[in-house]
């Protein structure tokens, strides 16, 4: 017997069905975002980061260009199994002819139409898209939408509008809608003297950028965070500011799994949303100490987000993007590394017999519970991956080894 049949034979005995589980999984895509291959530069002159945001490390042979960063995407992807989207940001805009004309209140869906080009090249399930609404000189006094200043908040506002035309281009050209989440740097460093005024603006601005958007095409979301850097004290978009007006406007929430106390886990937050939402977003990512945009390993906080996933049937309601980047090691092993991480972790829990444990749990079980959990650690998990990687046609634990060989070929300062 192989390797892999020995672990099908392990997982029947549990009344796991590991050929099912290889099927689903196969199915389930994820988002993938460009912003790990340039250290969030992107392509419209901003030249770094702002807005509590940072990228720490200087390895070489970071992407400068369009043409080298689709290079480097198309080498990452080739190491990543599975179903996979683009997840793009507003400044990646391929201006042209518009370099210098065009701000990003004038974006409009042909700056993105060689993104759309390549994403059906490489055979992608869709873009998902993202206002950039830092690392600019709008940015006025560190506010975008929910700034005092009428000029600065209507340009932010006009971005934002643009923003959801463009996606839903996107999502027509693919035929699958097209996630836009946005997300603000917003707040102040030090004690604030009004806290609701500036929810109120961007309560303000968010109804404007949400006015007659593209519904079949569109699926608009909020994403929330505690702080940032020079952010510390407050931040306009706080959890309970977005999840009451995406609630009272019928949209999406994103939960970024760097976003919140260290205590808070995104996991128990899956289930919460889920009996009140029809979608609900991921950004997922691993926050130490903070909000640090670490690449995701297969830890325990991943394993039961993606078992939240699972369990509850919501594979098709949950929409799993990343969100991390580290410029202090080799950017296309960043991006495997996350993307595999995640797969094996909605694998793992795909593996799980998680109608029994259910019903363990419901009979109050508790020790029965305890100790199935405890067996299923050390089933032969692995053998099914490996058996997964290469029916995608995927290098298995030697991938690291073609990122070295692509590196090699680059002469890239």
């Amino acid at each position: 017997m192989t390797y892999y049949e020995i672990a099908k034979s392990r997982y029947a005995a549990l009344g796991v069905d590991t050929e099912a589980a290889l099927s689903k999984l196969a199915e389930i895509p994820i988002g993938i975002h460009c912003w790990q291959g340039d250290d969030v530069i992107g392509f419209d002159g901003a030249g770094g980061l702002s807005g509590g945001i940072q990228t720490t490390g200087n390895y070489p042979v970071r992407a400068r260009t369009f043409e080298e960063l689709k290079a480097d995407i198309r080498m990452a992807f080739s190491l990543i199994p599975g179903k996979k989207r683009l997840n793009l940001h507003a400044s990646y805009a391929i201006l042209g002819e518009d370099a210098g004309k065009t701000d990003r209140d004038g974006y409009t869906f042909k700056h993105f139409l060689p993104w759309v080009e390549f994403a059906k090249e490489l055979g992608l399930d869709g873009i998902d898209f993202n206002p950039t609404f830092f690392g600019h000189p709008r940015v006025k006094d560190g506010l975008t939408l929910s700034s005092p200043d009428e000029g600065t908040r209507t340009f932010w506002v006009e971005h934002g509008r643009r923003c959801m035309e463009i996606a839903a281009e996107l999502g027509k050209a693919f035929q699958k809608p097209c996630l836009v989440n946005i997300w603000i740097p917003d707040g102040f460093k030090d004690v604030p003297a009004d806290r609701l005024t500036p929810r109120l603006r961007l309560k303000k601005s968010l109804d404007e950028i949400l006015r007659g958007y593209d519904k079949e095409w569109v699926i608009p979301a909020v994403e929330s965070k505690v702080f940032g850097i020079g952010v510390e004290s407050y931040t306009v978009g706080s959890n309970e500011f977005y999840q009451n007006y995406a609630a009272t406007r019928g949209i999406c929430c994103l939960l970024d799994n760097g976003h919140y106390h260290p205590l808070e886990y995104v996991s128990d937050k899956i289930p919460a949303l889920l009996a009140f939402y029809d979608k609900v977003a991921l950004h997922v990512t691993r926050g130490v100490r903070w909000d640090s945009d670490h690449v995701v390993l297969f830890e325990d906080e991943i394993k039961e987000i993606a078992k939240e996933i699972v369990r509850n049937d919501a594979t098709d309601k949950v929409l799993i993007g990343l969100d991390y980047f580290d410029a202090s090691i080799n950017r296309i092993a960043a991006w495997a590394t996350g993307a595999r991480n995640m797969q094996k972790a909605l694998l793992y829990a795909l593996l799980l017999p998680n109608g029994r444990l259910k019903t363990l749990q419901d009979e109050a079980n508790f020790t029965a519970l305890m100790t199935v959990q405890e067996e299923c650690k050390t089933l032969p998990f692995g053998a099914v991956w490996e058996e997964y990687l290469s029916r995608c046609g995927v290098r298995g634990a030697d991938w690291p080894d073609a990122v070295r060989a692509y590196e090699n070929t680059l002469g890239r300062n």
